[in-house]
């Protein structure tokens, strides 16, 4: 079945216990340590912000409450274990930290079923990749280029390759590997916050990619997909600029991303996103600092077809 890049509805998940993960501390180096006394309820009224905004905007946004029962600091972060798509299939990602393995819930695909009214046809698990150490989180290490089934990725401690070819079997996609560092020169931990992909344009800091000679590849390979390839610095990338991501809107396409990302933006580069979509925004500045991730962490499209067609 052919995917449209874009999807109309989200998945979000209202943290219950949120504040930085030392488990995933090491491997992420936009996390920054923080006063935690009221992390939680600051992180909480940012999310309500986000989806309210969402929704404002005409995105369908399926809520689900977190887990009071275990201490989840990262779950606010749903796309990094699950990814929905159009042909009814829900993929289950390997994750590197134990304490973000507990944020996986089937409930949350039986609600997409049975109160939501979408098909899932096949859920593939790819979780069994952990007992090798061999790690894939979701579209946070991949983002994909849904309409022409490619996915590219940067390989970190969190992204492996043999986890990458094993989702490039199941779903039939075309994988695009990479390298991306920081200024440091540190592997850069997720892919989303380098690249992201929409229906006609692609969101890149091509000044992460050390390698000329990958770079050049990677953007003609973006290039060869019709998009403009919209080139961030790094400035850009450290604020989240990249970490953003294309939606349906009920007026058309909007663009989400936090409201530091949009102060972030250069005049030129904002001027050349604002083509592709409304801006749609939230400050989100305690769940950024703390958890390391921005708009695009907490989203989950919702790819699936629904009851009614």
């Amino acid at each position: 079945m052919s995917e449209r890049q874009t999807a109309g509805a989200v998945l979000m998940v209202r943290p219950a216990h949120f504040g930085s993960n030392a488990e995933t501390a090491a491997s992420n180096f936009f996390q920054h340590s923080a006063d935690e006394s009221v992390s939680a309820l600051r992180a909480q009224r940012e999310f309500d912000s986000l989806a309210l905004a969402l929704a404002g905007a005409g995105v369908r946004v399926h809520q689900f409450a977190g887990q009071e029962s275990a201490a989840l600091p990262d779950e606010v972060f749903p796309n990094n274990w699950l990814s929905l798509h159009a042909d009814g299939t829900a993929v289950l990602y390997p994750m590197l930290a134990p304490s973000r393995r507990l944020e996986r819930r089937r409930d949350i695909l039986d609600a997409l079923v049975d109160s939501c009214g979408y098909h899932i046809d096949q859920v593939i698990d790819l979780t069994g990749l952990e007992t090798r150490g061999e790690y894939l989180e979701g579209t946070g290490s991949v983002v994909l280029d849904r309409a022409q089934r490619v996915a590219y990725a940067c390989l970190s401690p969190r992204t492996h390759v043999n986890a990458l070819a094993q989702l490039a079997r199941v779903l039939r996609y075309e994988v695009v590997p990479f390298t991306a560092v920081d200024a440091a020169g540190r592997a850069i931990y997720h892919t989303n916050v380098v690249l992201s992909i929409g229906t006609h344009f692609a969101a890149l800091c091509t000044a992460a990619i050390a390698d000329a000679a990958e770079r050049r590849s990677v953007v003609a390979r973006l290039e060869a997909s019709g998009r403009e390839v919209i080139d961030l610095s790094r400035a850009e990338l450290e604020g989240f600029a990249c970490n953003l991501l294309e939606l349906g809107g009920a007026s058309g396409p909007v663009i989400a991303m936090s409201t530091a990302a949009l102060r972030t933006l250069a005049a030129p580069t904002r001027a050349a996103l604002e083509r592709y979509g409304r801006f749609v925004t939230a400050d989100i500045g305690t769940i950024e600092r703390l958890g390391g991730g921005s708009v695009r962490c907490m989203l989950a499209e919702v790819a699936l077809q629904s009851t009614g067609g």
